[in-house]
């Protein structure tokens, strides 16, 4: 909990983490009102399902530039750069009058998403750097904080009356604390790296850890989005209980990433990761059980195995030789995204060409092949 105290404690490590915060509520938000947008549009589930794939490839588009964008504008001004953006394109989607726009917006704010993700990530990299201070782990757990957040504004929801209200009073609301608190990190600008000519000595070891983010990332997707059924159809789960799964696996998630900086400075990033795919392999194990209380364990060790895993990479990638720590986050965040995009599609497929538990299976396959991975890092590191 160093890192979280680290955080409260002082305005130069509160102000990048809340960038995280600012993120997922301004994402959470829209995403609690995908209903209204569906009903108001009048569109189906398929053409629903087009226009979120607009918003992924606004997240794909902007990832082979945002490197650029960062080196150019420097990383503290581009981070505020794209807490600019991300206020003004989360309010477009709410105010669509068509479906073309509705496309075009969700685009526009993905695009705007995902540099904002890099920029933040490689902003808390840096600072890592210069103070000799852990706490990426914390900053997403701010992000999970967002997510909490959005849940508790939900409860608003008949009270405002109005999705564009709503989410106009939120812009405004995390756009003035984000304009105060802008000063304690607009300046930083990434260290100068000494570059090396490409290389397959030098992509090896993004590449092993692209494998790694698509993998866990793809596995958190994957719970995010079947735990509940999986609840419901495998362990024949009661009603109140179908839920139960995802916010065991949400809550540790928060709760790891407060205390992965720590263990980090401890133990090192890939043995953290290496931790984390064990504890995540026992938990399918208890998921795969097929009794219901267990596997709302197993769910919540998935939660604590994942919640270090994606920080960690994020760290990694952004120290490794020879490379830009921007270009290094960036093709964290590219492969994970992929991950988490695609993640649940796959295994909606094996579960309805085989059975859902063969999807579990296959996770607790990909928390193996992570454990594996890391040791082979730990080889490469070692030698």
């Amino acid at each position: 909990m160093k890192s979280l105290q680290l955080i409260l404690s002082n305005p130069r490590y509160f102000a990048p983490a809340f960038v995280f915060t600012s993120l997922n509520i301004w994402f959470g938000t829209w995403a609690i009102y995908i209903p209204y947008v569906k009903e108001k549009l009048q569109i189906d589930k398929a053409d629903l399902g087009v226009a979120i794939f607009f918003l992924s490839l606004g997240v794909f588009t902007i990832f082979p530039v945002a490197s650029k964008i960062i080196n150019k504008l420097g990383v503290g001004r581009a981070t505020w750069f794209g807490v600019i953006l991300n206020s003004i394109m989360a309010l477009f989607p709410l105010i669509a009058p068509n479906y073309y726009f509705l496309c075009f917006s969700l685009f526009l704010f993905g695009a705007s998403n995902g540099l904002l993700d890099i920029s933040m990530n490689t902003l808390v990299t840096e600072i890592e750097k210069e103070d000799k201070q852990n706490f990426m782990s914390a900053a997403h757990g701010f992000f999970s904080l967002g997510g909490v957040l959005v849940g508790l504004g939900s409860f608003l929801i008949p009270v405002i009356g109005n999705p564009f209200l709503h989410m106009s009073i939120t812009v405004f609301l995390v756009l003035s604390l984000n304009m105060v608190l802008r000063k304690r990190y607009y300046n930083i600008k990434a260290a100068p790296v000494e570059k090396e000519s490409f290389s397959l000595k030098l992509f090896k070891p993004l590449l092993v850890l692209g494998i790694i983010g698509f993998v866990s990332m793809g596995s958190e997707g994957g719970i995010i989005d079947w735990s509940a059924l999986y609840l419901k159809e495998i362990t024949l789960a009661p009603e109140n209980l179908i839920g139960s799964g995802f916010l065991a696996f949400s809550a540790m998630m928060t709760f790891g990433r407060f205390l992965g900086d720590g263990i980090s400075q401890r133990i090192g990033s890939v043995k953290l990761v290496a931790l984390g795919a064990f504890i995540a392999i026992i938990g399918y194990f208890l998921v795969l059980s097929g009794n219901t209380i267990l596997a709302i364990i197993g769910f919540a060790l998935n939660g604590l195995g994942f919640s270090v895993m994606v920080p960690e990479l994020f760290r990694i990638g952004g120290n490794v030789k020879g490379v830009e720590s921007s270009q290094g986050v960036a093709f964290i965040a590219g492969t994970g995204y992929s991950g988490f995009l695609l993640g649940p599609v796959i295994l909606g497929f094996l579960a309805e060409g085989f059975t859902l538990k063969t999807s579990f299976w296959t996770l607790l396959g990909c928390a193996a092949l992570v454990l594996l991975l890391t040791m082979l890092l730990n080889k490469k590191k070692a030698t």
